[in-house]
């Protein structure tokens, strides 16, 4: 496919056709290229992410408090979160990379996803206005903010979007020991992700292992 050709392929894919397509390219090269670096729209990319995010959680949950909302929105503009939405799209193959880039795996590191995708949105708002890029944010990351649990705080409902984000079944979780009195039990669950991650942690009840056994592998892939 010529560099034209798979520009507008990704131009399909994103449902927005730029005015200027030299922006969109400049969002997709990396600073390892040579030709310039994506850098700037990325940091422009960031905020312009940050506020569609907050607006479209607002709508969809009124009545919730700034305590409920600032977990999901830290949820869905994390890097793990972009660079998911940025494989989606298949950015990987558009991006301009410098050879050694390329040989290190660029085109599917996590980072360099994350910051291409918001790039891209920061090109988007320049190119037709921040209505054009917050429409772009609420079509690519709809399923993840009507997924987003409502109470991100929680580590299990934490750990399942992050995985749900990836194309992950569900984490899994298993007793693997019970000790003590029954006026004093201790449970040992052990968490694991279709990855084959596991983390093992203690608790005073079942629900309360298996939160603390969350956390540790959330900790560990996030």
């Amino acid at each position: 496919m010529t560099p034209s050709a798979s520009l507008k392929a990704l131009q399909d894919r994103l449902g927005y056709r730029f005015r200027d397509p030299a922006l969109l390219l400049a969002a997709l090269t990396h600073g390892s290229h040579g030709a310039g670096s994506n850098e700037r729209l990325e940091f422009l990319g960031d905020r312009v992410l940050g506020l569609a995010i907050a607006e479209a959680l607002l709508e969809a949950d009124p009545d919730a408090p700034e305590g409920r909302l600032s977990p999901r929105l830290n949820l869905l503009v994390k890097g793990e979160t972009c660079a998911a939405v940025g494989r989606e799209l298949a950015l990987g193959d558009a991006m301009r990379l410098g050879r050694s880039e390329k040989l290190a795996g660029g085109r599917r590191r996590d980072a360099l996803l994350a910051d291409a995708i918001e790039a891209v949105i920061g090109a988007t708002h320049l190119d037709g206005g921040y209505g054009a890029a917050r429409d772009l944010v609420r079509r690519l990351w709809a399923p993840r903010i009507a997924e987003a649990p409502q109470d991100a705080t929680d580590s299990k409902s934490a750990l399942q979007f992050w995985a749900q984000a990836r194309g992950l079944p569900p984490p899994l979780y298993e007793i693997v020991a019970r000790d003590g009195p029954d006026h004093a039990l201790r449970f040992t669950v052990e968490a694991r992700l279709a990855t084959g991650e596991t983390a093992r942690a203690e608790g005073r009840s079942r629900r309360a292992a298996e939160q603390e056994a969350a956390a540790t592998l959330l900790g560990r892939v996030g």
